[in-house]
């Protein structure tokens, strides 16, 4: 049972092991005892993976010419009921990893020429993701870390990983707490979000790439447009440009469709329309955003 845990003892300080005894690592705050019991996530004390492996769909900055070095974690802390990789994130595929697999892994991945550690999907595994990123960089890890994160974090995990991650690949998937409990049950993720995706700046800055144009270190902020204008991204880019500044790198996605329960729960039952699309790159433009890409229409 998970209660079993193969997590590295080496690695987990007491403090590691106090904070997944109650865990606290997401806003969700459940308090579950990850050794013998599993919270909202579903996830236990060890860290599971369901993939890991370079990859090149990431935005170019990201993955650049050599790919980016992709660790899927399992499990989230999000119940989105469009959400496209639903198997992993609420199904559960994947494999437990001991902590000297996975600091192995990301090893690895360095020497097959990944340009960054990327890890997906972590807000839940905080604890096991400061601890690998530490054992790695001890073991000679010199690529940057991103922490690809839906936005739903606790302010103190991005305040434990400050001065260990390089690069953060936040969401901010909705403007209005309605619609992110309606279709994501985070009633509190609009403030949330907006809370530490600051605090991400504020440690890493906006995005900064080498002379091939590979990312160092800073903030990327994806932007998934909903249909029926759910997400409220025109609202939320006036708060980007308010708050962080138009200078800010900008990931607007047209990409959607719909997945899991999405078909019986309009509008998500369609993919955005053209106008919709056009509508959000139209408010990126008199906001004077410069920096950042953009998904082919249709």
């Amino acid at each position: 049972m998970r209660g079993d845990s193969r997590y590295d003892m080496l690695a987990l300080t007491t403090e590691d092991e106090a904070l997944l005894r109650h865990c606290e690592m997401c806003p969700r705050r459940c308090g579950t005892d990850r050794f013998t019991m599993m919270g909202f996530c579903r996830a236990g004390a060890d860290v599971e993976v369901s993939s890991v492996n370079l990859h090149y769909g990431e935005e170019p900055p990201i993955s650049g010419h050599q790919g980016s070095g992709t660790i899927f974690l399992t499990h989230c802390n999000m119940r989105c009921i469009y959400c496209q990789n639903f198997p992993i994130s609420q199904q559960g595929v994947g494999n437990s990893y001991s902590m000297e697999k996975l600091v192995a892994a990301m090893l690895s991945l360095e020497e097959r020429g990944a340009h960054n550690i990327n890890f997906v999907t972590p807000s839940h595994y905080a604890v096991h993701v400061k601890c690998a990123i530490i054992s790695a960089k001890e073991r000679g890890l010199r690529i940057p870390i991103v922490y690809n994160t839906s936005g739903y974090d606790a302010p103190e995990a991005i305040e434990m990983l400050d001065g260990l991650v390089e690069i953060y690949m936040p969401d901010l998937r909705y403007f209005d707490g309605t619609h992110a409990k309606a279709y994501s049950d985070a009633q509190d993720y609009p403030e949330i979000s907006r809370q530490v995706v600051r605090m991400m700046h504020e440690q890493v800055g906006d995005l900064m790439m080498d002379e091939k144009g590979v990312a160092q270190k800073g903030l990327l902020i994806r932007l998934l447009v909903l249909p029926g204008r759910i997400s409220g991204t025109v609202e939320t880019l006036r708060w980007i440009a308010e708050n962080l500044g138009v200078n800010t790198y900008l990931s607007v996605m047209s990409q959607y469709f719909p997945a899991h329960k999405a078909h019986d729960n309009p509008p998500l039952d369609r993919r955005i329309s053209r106008d919709e699309y056009a509508e959000v790159l139209d408010a990126v433009e008199k906001l004077g955003f410069e920096r950042g890409y953009i998904q082919p229409t249709f």
